[in-house]
């Protein structure tokens, strides 16, 4: 009965691959493997699995890796926090070259898809992609899943894709290069083991003026809205994210959430943690902004890169208005919903053995803190 068993088996998978695609599948699939979907093991001899007791069996390459590099410099910030400023700063300094986005679905290396469109808001800027000229081959080794699927990489994971893409645009820079990311904050565990001897730049902002700059129009969505509502005028993927990271913090799910600034805050303050906690330098954008030259001075200082150049940047610095929270809810309703959310961060990795709260004074990580 070979036929009806092969039969059998392709309408059971074909069954099997539709449900894993419903959120009740990825949340029954997620809960059963939660800690094996990235897992590598740990417990192997890293000497022993070097040796060789015959001699003419093939060895590892020893040569130096790309990703073991000390001149890389990678920038991990959320939406609407001032990130396209700083990748403009470091792109206007001679000798470097700045990745914008690099996992950005409009793929910046692929002239038909990347178009001409550039935000109005991303002052002094003119494109985003000329660093990425002449490598549309990079589209072998991009995927476009990278911006909604495994936001969260834990220091262990296994990506050798995403690793070649980022390696690739190292080896291609005609200077020093930095890769300043949107969709790396949740992945710097991973990131900081790949690149072990990388500088990472944490960047953040108020999350009450990042929440306006998220809207953009301030009525596009009331204080009193309701999450149902929100999806039309997510411009910056807030339920994408929460959708994907809801598996290992389940806080995130969209139905537990009383308003969008509630999600908002969580991955704000999540974004912050895990910037802190992995980086060696973090900058606030309101001390970017308001004291720019003690700001880019501890930066450089950091990052190994002349103070001289500080003085050229400066006109490429136009703060915007700060506070524009204030029209949109009193004080009292964002307090209430942060402290809300506070509270179940509290509960949440008070439960936790955290390794992520112990990684900082493990690796004397995030030296520097940039703020106000």
């Amino acid at each position: 009965m070979p036929s009806l068993r092969n039969t059998l088996r392709d309408e059971f998978f074909k069954v099997w691959k539709k449900a894993c695609a419903t959120d009740d599948g990825k949340n029954a699939v997620a809960s059963s493997l939660r800690d094996l979907l990235a897992w590598r093991a740990s417990d192997v001899n890293g000497d022993v699995l070097a040796e060789s007791p015959y001699n003419e069996i093939g060895r590892a390459s020893r040569s130096a890796q790309t990703c073991e590099r000390d001149d890389i410099i990678i920038v991990s910030a959320r939406f609407r926090s001032g990130s396209t400023l700083l990748w403009n700063l470091f792109r206007n300094i001679p000798g470097l070259v700045s990745y914008y986005e690099p996992f950005n679905e409009r793929r910046w290396f692929d002239p038909a898809a990347r178009g001409e469109r550039v935000d109005s808001t991303h002052r002094q800027v003119a494109d985003y992609w000329t660093e990425y000229d002449r490598m549309a081959d990079l589209g072998d080794v991009f995927d476009e899943a990278w911006n909604e699927r495994d936001l969260y990489m834990s220091e262990s994971a296994w990506n050798p894709r995403m690793k070649a893409y980022m390696e690739q645009l190292v080896e291609r820079a005609s200077g020093r290069p930095v890769l300043q990311f949107n969709r790396l904050d949740f992945r710097l565990p991973w990131a900081r083991a790949t690149f072990p001897n990388a500088k990472f730049v944490h960047l953040y902002r108020h999350p009450r003026d990042q929440w306006t700059s998220n809207l953009q129009q301030l009525d596009r969505f009331p204080p009193d809205g309701q999450m149902s509502d929100f999806a039309n005028v997510d411009g910056f993927y807030l339920l994408n994210w929460a959708r994907d990271l809801k598996y290992r913090f389940p806080f995130l799910d969209e139905q537990s959430i009383e308003h969008p600034y509630q999600l908002h805050y969580f991955l704000w303050k999540l974004s912050y943690v895990y910037g802190r906690t992995y980086s060696d330098v973090s900058l606030g954008f309101e001390e970017l902004t308001t004291n720019p030259e003690r700001a880019l001075f501890h930066l450089f200082e950091t990052c190994g890169i002349e103070a001289s150049h500080i003085e050229g940047l400066l006109p490429l610095i136009e703060p915007p208005p700060s506070g524009k929270w204030k029209s949109y809810a009193d004080d009292a309703w964002f307090k209430r919903h942060e402290e809300n959310c506070e509270d179940v961060l509290a509960s949440f990795f008070s439960t936790q053995s955290a390794p992520l709260m112990n990684a900082q004074t493990k690796a004397e990580r995030a030296k520097v803190s940039i703020r106000i």
